[in-house]
């Protein structure tokens, strides 16, 4: 990338066999008004179709894994990437043209937007706030989103409308934090992850989204056998999450403690 000029922002797409969808993301995100602050970066994890060579087409950064790894892991070596090459904000997106190539600009606008006195580490796009897209789901999938939103709440005394939202913008503190081993979930990177770092003390800020529903092919949450493994992958997750937090916060809050005594006396 030498002898280029450095563009702010990284976009990131993870892409498990999308070729029926990923194209026309691209095409919309080539538009001018886009191109000019950001870059795409295409996760191709191990694709059996054409994803591969139509992102390589479009004469975007490339990167395809050999075995499929899953998603949280396609998203991470992103990230990992983005570090790399020095880029101050990533966002991150869907393949399958559910998000709205619209919210991108205003992502970036939040990002560098100051909320309370702070820039924003993560900015979630929401299906769930009063001036988001009207956006569809099942009673299973909706029961779920209310469940998180619960334990989010009753961990972090935070409300978080949709914590399961894979339309993030990240700021660099957020992404070096993501991309260190053992900081990210390498299969569902969501509740869990967005626990973790409100409890490490990241500022994230939720703004209305505009979101579809995917027009060719299935979500990797599709069935009923992988929505069940999901779930019990996050309560496990976010148990996980907690603990890790309480075991790094404890030798700090004792000594802090010590501390306040001797001022008392």
């Amino acid at each position: 990338m030498e002898g280029v000029m450095q563009k702010e922002v990284l976009i990131i797409i993870p892409a498990y066999n999308e070729e029926h969808n990923i194209e026309q993301v691209l095409k919309n995100l080539e538009s001018p008004d886009i191109a000019e602050f950001a870059d795409i970066l295409v996760m191709n994890d191990a694709s059996l179709d054409n994803t591969n060579w139509i992102a390589k087409a479009h004469k975007h950064a490339v990167v395809t894994h050999v075995f499929n790894l899953g998603y949280g892991s396609a998203l991470q070596l992103g990230y990992k990437y983005a570090i790399r090459y020095h880029y101050k904000y990533v966002i991150q997106m869907d393949a399958d043209g559910q998000h709205d190539v619209c919210n991108v600009k205003n992502i970036y606008k939040t990002l560098k937007t100051k909320y309370d006195g702070e820039y924003p580490d993560i900015v979630l796009g929401s299906r769930y706030l009063e001036d988001s897209s009207p956006f569809e789901v099942s009673f299973l999938k909706e029961l779920a989103y209310k469940m998180f939103r619960s334990i989010i709440k009753l961990i972090t005394k935070r409300t978080i409308k949709d914590p399961t939202s894979g339309l993030q913008g990240l700021s660099w503190r957020a992404v070096l934090d993501y991309s260190k081993y053992g900081n990210f979930d390498d299969r569902y990177p969501d509740a869990n992850m967005l626990t973790s770092m409100i409890l490490k003390g990241y500022n994230v800020v939720e703004i209305p989204a505009v979101m579809h529903t995917r027009s060719y092919g299935m979500s990797m949450h599709s069935g009923l056998i992988k929505p069940i493994g999901y779930m019990f992958h996050m309560m496990l997750s976010i148990v996980g999450v907690v603990l890790r937090q309480k075991k790094h916060q404890t030798p700090q809050k004792i000594s802090s403690e010590k501390n306040q005594k001797g001022q008392v006396k």
